[in-house]
């Protein structure tokens, strides 16, 4: 007795993708992966923080904080200024660290005598390397003022850069905050 013969069943012929359709996919979760890199490194900043006690008035730290010219004789980290103390004015900055000087450009976003001084520097166009760099004073007890100095930093190459602002421009906010307090302490001394 033969048995009948089921029939077979073929699998549909599978279909290439062609080359240029997986190039453009796999070039697509690339943009992706690089558009969600730039959001987060936009979105999640590096921040530096530094902050001194000094006896004196409000008025008077601002005064040193704002005579840009006088840099050169007693600021270690920002060794020369230029530019007018005005919203939206341009500065000319030349900083100082462990690598050497750079001169930048912020344009300032906040001049509040005797309270708030506020800049935006970018390094190559937005969203690259930004830093908004402040200087907060702030009246504590005794007579004296608490100047707060902080730099926010965004963009997609911060996240490199991170362990050498850390190491090296952190210890610069410290060295000018310290010479401040003493240059405000000259000033003030008869």
């Amino acid at each position: 007795m033969t048995l009948p013969q089921l029939p077979v069943e073929t699998p549909p012929p599978t279909r290439k993708r062609p080359r240029r359709r997986r190039l453009l996919g796999a070039a697509a979760l690339v943009l992706t992966a690089l558009a969600g890199y730039a959001v987060w490194s936009n979105t999640v900043p590096y921040v530096l923080r530094s902050a001194i006690t000094i006896d004196a008035t409000p008025e008077q730290v601002w005064s040193v904080l704002t005579d840009l010219p006088a840099y050169e004789e007693w600021n270690p980290f920002i060794v020369s200024s230029s530019g007018t103390v005005a919203v939206g004015a341009t500065l000319t900055n030349t900083m100082r660290d462990a690598t050497g000087e750079m001169t930048f450009t912020p344009t300032l976003l906040a001049v509040t005598p005797g309270r708030e001084l506020r800049w935006l520097g970018k390094l190559g166009p937005g969203g690259v390397f930004d830093g908004e760099h402040a200087f907060l004073i702030e009246p504590v007890d005794g007579g004296r003022v608490r100047l707060s100095q902080t730099e926010t930093f965004s963009g997609v190459a911060v996240p490199f850069f991170r362990g050498r602002l850390h190491d090296q421009t952190l210890p610069q906010f410290r060295a000018m905050n310290d010479a401040l307090a003493r240059r405000v302490t000259s000033l003030s001394t008869p």
